[in-house]
């Protein structure tokens, strides 16, 4: 499944998993080139959306920039 496809805050979860792995030293040498790729393209694809919903609320706002002044 593409990572744009899954829900938000099932890729904030995974992302949290893979961070929580790396502080508590639970990712073995083999895996963690592989979990940090996996954890940057997350945050990427997070970034991404949560900068599309700013564009939308932005959007939203001037449209209705009369009503909420």
């Amino acid at each position: 499944m593409a990572e744009s496809k899954k829900s938000f805050g099932k890729q904030f979860e995974e992302l949290e998993k893979i961070v929580e792995e790396f502080e508590e030293g639970k990712i073995d040498l083999e895996t963690s080139l592989e979990k940090f790729e996996k954890a940057l393209a997350l945050a990427g694809d997070l970034q991404k959306r949560l900068k599309g919903v700013e564009n939308k609320v932005e959007t939203i706002k001037k449209k209705f920039k009369d009503v909420i002044e």
